[in-house]
């Protein structure tokens, strides 16, 4: 198969996984335990949950829009 009947090269797909793992970072980052109706867990408040991880996933979808829209000077000619 031509290379040129591709709509992704190789170097978006390496972005796009980059991407994706900052995205699941962030998921994992925010995950954790919660309170319960008996005892209150105030670690559902860090910084870590409710500032860092957030910012993570944002960013790990802006570089995904990043990688869709790359285009190579290679793949121009």
């Amino acid at each position: 198969m031509d290379k040129k009947n591709f709509a992704f090269g190789r170097m978006n797909f390496i972005l796009l996984a980059i991407g994706v793992i900052a995205v699941v970072l962030g998921f994992i980052l925010m995950s954790g335990s919660g309170s319960t109706e008996t005892e209150f867990n105030p670690e559902i408040f860090s910084a870590l949950r409710i500032k860092v991880a957030p910012v993570i996933c944002f960013l790990g979808f802006v570089f995904i829009g990043f990688a869709i829209m790359y285009k190579s000077r290679k793949e121009t000619d």
